[in-house]
């Protein structure tokens, strides 16, 4: 039924769309150059990789030794307009279409941390990934790593039908209103590196 659910709202939503994306498309290759879209390999349905489609949002910008720049120094006033609105999420529809995501579920995050979650956290990865869910409607990246990974198990253990249409709705209003795109002193979310506390 999850799927079924996805596809009768993603399908007329990327029908709907795509003048939008086709716009956007050009303002990214306009503002940030190529490649207009980002592509990274992420944990999937039990950490199965997975290459997660998204629109470029920092420019490429490098240190003299060749480095790349943090995030704040390459994150453009265009590109956080993009994550403020969660524009840049849009491309991922099409991840949803091909059964790689779903609109709702935990965020797909970076493989490394497959390695680094406690038993507790890795159940998130029980759950086929979403564009939106549970932490996102709940405090985002102002979110503590460990209260984003408990909400996230949380929706695991609930996951519903109703729940689903909750956070949608929910994730409207947080576009809205957007706050929370970035955690307190970072550009984005700060690294996680790991929690030795079995209970979270």
């Amino acid at each position: 039924m999850k799927r079924f659910f996805d596809l009768i709202l993603t399908i007329p939503a990327l029908l709907l769309l795509w003048p939008v994306l086709l716009i956007l498309g050009l303002l990214v290759r306009i503002k940030l150059g190529s490649p207009v879209l980002f592509r990274q390999t992420r944990p999937g349905l039990h950490g199965k990789p997975f290459q997660i489609i998204k629109f470029r949002t920092m420019r490429d910008a490098f240190n003299p030794d060749g480095t790349l720049l943090p995030d704040c120094d390459r994150l453009t006033p265009f590109g956080r307009f993009l994550r403020s609105t969660s524009l840049d999420e849009l491309p991922e529809l099409i991840n949803v279409l091909k059964g790689e995501m779903s609109l709702v579920g935990p965020r797909p995050l970076l493989m490394q941390y497959l390695e680094r979650y406690s038993p507790l956290q890795a159940r998130r990865n029980e759950v086929i990934p979403g564009i939106t869910g549970w932490a996102q409607v709940n405090g985002r990246n102002a979110l503590s790593w460990n209260d984003k990974f408990a909400l996230d198990v949380w929706y695991v253990d609930n996951q519903s039908g109703m729940l689903d249409l909750k956070i949608l709705w929910l994730t409207i209003g947080s576009i809205l209103k957007p706050n929370d795109v970035c955690q307190p002193g970072h550009a984005t979310m700060e690294e996680f590196m790991g929690n030795n506390d079995p209970e979270n």
